[in-house]
């Protein structure tokens, strides 16, 4: 016996149309809020010149300082020497140059002392210029 004859089975039935405007009002939003990024070129003109060359740069002194307190200015061995006699050489290597720089290169393992008497003698001749050199490591 068949009772559901007369009977039809509804299926649930997905409106879409709803669905569909929430999305386009999620849309509309979207694009009416975002903003863009544009990048800006900055358009710069540099001023020219008709100079002549740099200056030459300024003589470089190189002093070396051993482990041992030993010192070297410009490749003459001075050796273990007070603040004087290094004063004394560093006015030498300076000659008529004014201003030259210092450049102290120092043992790793070499005293502070030695270092210090080198700045001093530099202090005292007058050459207030004066830096370190270092090497990277490997």
């Amino acid at each position: 016996m068949n009772f559901r004859r007369g009977r039809r089975e509804d299926y649930p039935e997905i409106n879409l149309i709803p669905f569909i405007d929430i999305l386009l009002v999620i849309v509309i939003f979207l694009s009416v809020t975002t903003t863009y990024a544009r990048f800006a070129e900055l358009k710069i003109n540099l001023p020219t010149s008709t100079a002549e060359q740099t200056p030459n740069q300024p003589k470089q002194i190189e002093v070396a300082v051993a482990e041992s307190g030993r010192y070297q200015i410009d490749n003459a061995a001075i050796g273990e020497a007070t603040v004087d006699q290094i004063a004394v050489a560093l006015k030498q290597a300076a000659g008529d140059q004014s201003e030259p720089v210092v450049v102290i290169n120092a043992d790793a393992r070499a005293s502070h002392q030695s270092v210090v008497n080198v700045m001093e003698a530099a202090r005292r001749v007058g050459l207030s210029r004066i830096t370190f050199a270092t090497q990277t490591a490997p």
